[in-house]
């Protein structure tokens, strides 16, 4: 990885139980005071200078191509692109709860639950190289499942950071998608990929307000819709996130959607690579030797110094996933 290359997380605050069942406690946005307005719904912070960064999308497209498979009658699994970090699984049956697991190097396992659409759906390898195996599971009754198949492989990716560039079950998008445009438009001013960040930055925390309704009646096993949190302006906390690393790896910027801990509370928040330094609303900052951190959907609700007080130095985070 090119030395000039700074990671810089952005926080998504959430207080939730499990990710999958939405979050309590979240407040709607109130146009936050975060430093640097807008004009026409463009952020005018100081930018980058120099020429204007090239905003076409550059969304990946997974595909299973049988290149390389395993399978069943009820479950095919293709791993005929593990060099470009992702892995996808086709349930064929029709029992109504299935799961995928996957251990992944590190001793990591992630913990999925499959569509009833026949469809393929996208994983990512987000552990890196090594051994990964894939275990679907029927449920049997209650909390009982029984495994339907199971597959090893050993994967190479050729670029780390092509697993947070392709969409993914977490993080859906195509070509076609309303973020994806509208991250171009977000984007059409940009000098650099810092200034890429600010603009989505910018417009998802007034522009999306915390959805508290939706987050007491979520139903479990939920995925995010980036459309309709575009459309309607509300989401929790996964929808956020899911929102902002749509746009992001849509631009080419690569972007993880992380999962872990702050103090007992359960949280999500994205971080993403870009290259040079620099400051997002005076609350990321990277002086060579630690980091501040931001949090968006915290900060549609409060404003900076707050903000700045509740993260602190970023040692409460603790990572448990990357999607």
């Amino acid at each position: 990885m090119n030395k000039k290359t700074i990671l810089y997380s952005i926080l998504l605050f959430i207080l939730c139980s499990i990710l999958s069942c939405g979050c309590g406690g979240g407040q709607e946005s109130n146009a936050a005071e975060s430093g640097g307005g807008s004009k026409n719904g463009k952020n005018t912070a100081d930018k980058d200078s120099g020429p204007l960064r090239d905003n076409t999308p550059k969304v990946l497209s997974p595909a299973a191509d049988g290149i390389v498979s395993y399978g069943s009658d009820l479950v095919a699994i293709d791993a005929s692109h593990t060099d470009q970090g992702y892995a996808m699984v086709q349930y064929r049956g029709t029992n109504p709860k299935v799961k995928l697991q996957i251990a992944a190097p590190g001793d990591i396992t992630y913990t999925y639950l499959l569509s009833q659409s026949g469809e393929f759906e996208t994983f990512p390898l987000a552990a890196g190289n090594g051994v990964y195996s894939f275990t679907v599971y029927e449920n049997v009754e209650g909390d009982m499942y029984s495994v339907a198949y199971t597959a090893d492989f050993d994967a190479a990716i050729s670029d780390e950071f092509l697993p947070f560039l392709y969409p993914n079950q977490y993080v859906s998008f195509t070509s076609d998608s309303q973020a994806v445009a509208k991250a171009k438009d977000l984007a059409s001013e940009a000098h650099s990929d810092l200034d890429v960040v600010r603009e989505i930055y910018h417009y998802v925390i007034k522009n999306v307000t915390y959805d508290t309704d939706k987050a007491k009646n979520v139903a479990y096993g939920y995925l995010p819709d980036v459309d309709d949190t575009l459309k309607t302006g509300k989401g929790i906390c996964f929808d956020y996130a899911a929102l902002m690393s749509s746009m992001l790896r849509s631009q080419g910027i690569p972007t993880k959607l992380e999962v872990g801990y702050a103090g007992e509370a359960y949280h999500a928040w994205i971080s993403t690579y870009i290259n040079g330094t620099g400051w997002i609303d005076d609350i990321i900052e990277f002086d060579g030797t630690s980091w501040s951190l931001m949090d968006p959907t915290f900060a549609a609700s409060t404003n900076s110094k707050g903000l700045k007080e509740y993260i602190g130095d970023g040692s409460n985070y603790v990572l448990k996933y990357s999607y």
